[in-house]
């Protein structure tokens, strides 16, 4: 094949193709690392001293593209080519990989051998692992749990034939010492998250672990793609988020809202970002807001003044604003968690008739029926469904299932609707802990006033409060907590809601590409 007709053949970057290894473990696009690389001074580049770590490997690519930039702009510097290599792999690219087989892969991108003290790399080492390293760490297990990242034992006391995902990085009191030298910049994209042996697929959130250990080893930048999720806290969350909004040394942050504009066919709730930390420098951070194809760019404060959440865009600041103006109390303070009655959400059926509700507390199983035998049993609305039970063995609030309510599942979509369909719990029924419980007993006793507070909370404007402070599926009361109460002698509607709190053409328009309205008859989702 001629130079000429290789030029124009297609020649992909292999580590563009990668599959991820799952949600949680994502391997980031050469052209989003450069992108990431950009935020960094460009003198950088032309600086021989200057170290780098990536202490989450897994394809390798940040160092791989580092290296490119230094290759570059080192020219005049170091002017023979092959010193110039073995300086910058020796002296200044350093990465800790997450798992063995992450380990040769990074190793494969960096020297073009997964040996680096093989015949094949292009930059001779004494040892296999070169300035990759990898060591198989356990967890510290207390209670069930490793005292360092949550993971539950009992998924994760492996054998020696698989991955412990005991990241090495974040498993360790002194970090320094594990290269036993400071880096100028540490950068990558960690794990975000691991199983903590709960219901269904509950999860600890781990990211925010390697940025407070990274740190502690005081690097001059630091820049890491995370999940959006800690703008609002949220489980194991809130001191991270606290931490990280009043820390004027991040100077820039790019938001994706949809994490597929950032990790295309990933789907991440509440979206993914990537920022740079500036130890020297402390002011405004620049906040690029990632929106369908579209970029909204401001530099303010990352915590606004009254505010405990990162707000996302200048519309939600705007809008927020004219909501508090008028001082109404929050809609959380007639929420009550989903625990209301007493009960967890799992069920158990033991045949088409009967089976087990489990207490909150999770230490009883009340029996339940799927049809009632008589008037002595309660409705209990759980997921997907309703049960029955003795009304004297409701564990709590026993007095409320006579009364009207309003029923919100917890499990909402923060891509979409953002709540799911609320429901009207009459008297005669109660709910699981699959749903929360509007119940206000300052309200009147009717169908008409929970048929008017469902009409509230299916509105575009609503469901746009509660997804600014939330970014997570599973919808606490407190996510409702900017959502500012109304006077439900009457229904509501977007139109009357938007023009009591004065918005402008452009913050409705911005409502609406940010919430899929629902059918106010049935609570579906006009796609």
């Amino acid at each position: 094949m001629s130079a000429e007709s290789y030029a124009l053949t297609y020649n992909p970057d292999v580590l563009s193709c990668l599959a991820n290894l799952s949600n949680d473990e994502v391997f980031t696009p050469p052209q989003l690392v450069n992108q990431i690389l950009d935020m960094l001074p460009a003198e950088l580049w032309h600086n021989p001293n200057a170290t780098f770590l990536d202490p989450a490997c897994k394809s390798g690519v940040f160092l791989r593209e580092i290296a490119k930039r230094l290759l570059d702009g080192l020219v005049d510097e170091i002017p023979d080519l092959q010193e110039r290599i073995d300086h910058i792999f020796h002296r200044q690219l350093f990465g800790i990989a997450i798992t063995e087989l992450t380990s040769l892969l990074a190793r494969r991108s960096l020297y073009c051998s997964k040996y680096p003290n093989g015949r094949y790399s292009i930059s001779n080492f004494e040892d296999a692992s070169g300035n990759i390293r990898y060591r198989r760490t356990q967890h510290r297990w207390v209670n069930g749990r490793c005292a360092f990242c949550g993971a539950s034992e009992s998924q994760y006391a492996r054998g020696e034939t698989l991955e412990t995902h005991a990241y090495e990085f974040i498993h360790t009191t002194r970090p320094e010492e594990l290269f036993k030298m400071k880096f100028d910049v540490i950068i990558g994209n960690p794990p975000y998250q691991l199983s903590d042996g709960g219901a269904g697929a509950s999860a600890t959130p781990i990211y925010h672990m390697f940025v407070t250990q990274a740190k502690k080893l005081k690097p001059k930048y630091l820049s890491l793609i995370i999940p959006s999720r800690w703008f609002t806290g949220g489980r194991g969350l809130d001191q991270f988020r606290d931490e990280m909004l009043t820390d004027n040394r991040i100077r820039v942050i790019h938001d994706y809202l949809n994490a597929s504009d950032c990790f295309p066919g990933v789907e991440i709730k509440g979206g993914i970002c990537y920022f740079l930390w500036d130890r020297d420098n402390r002011g405004l951070c620049k906040i690029f807001s990632h929106h369908n194809n579209q970029v909204n760019i401001t530099e303010r404060p990352l915590l606004e003044e009254g505010m405990q959440t990162f707000l996302r865009s200048s519309e939600q600041i705007t809008i927020l604003k004219k909501t508090k103006a008028l001082n109404e109390p929050s809609f959380s303070t007639i929420l009550n968690a989903g625990r209301f009655f007493g009960f967890h959400t799992k069920i158990d059926w033991i045949n088409e008739r009967n089976g087990f509700l489990q207490t909150a507390d999770g230490k009883s199983q009340i029996p339940v029926l799927k049809t009632p035998p008589n008037s002595e049993y309660v409705k209990v609305y759980i997921h997907q469904g309703v049960c029955w039970i003795l009304k004297k063995k409701i564990p709590r609030n026993v007095d409320v299932t006579d009364r009207y309510k309003v029923i919100i599942p917890r499990s909402g979509n923060p891509g979409s609707t953002i709540l799911g369909k609320p429901k009207i719990s009459e008297p005669n029924s109660c709910s699981s802990n699959s749903y929360i419980v509007a119940y206000d007993k300052n309200l009147p006793n009717s169908r008409e006033v929970a048929e008017n507070v469902i009409s509230y909370v299916q509105t575009q404007f609503f469901r746009f409060l509660v997804m600014t402070k939330t970014t997570t599926q599973d919808t606490a009361p407190k996510a409702f907590d900017l959502v500012p109460m109304q006077d439900f002698s009457k229904p509501w509607t977007d139109a009357e809601l938007y023009a009591k709190y004065g918005l402008t053409d452009d913050e409705i328009a911005f409502i609406d590409s940010m919430i899929k309205p629902m059918d106010l008859k049935n609570g579906e989702v006009n796609d």
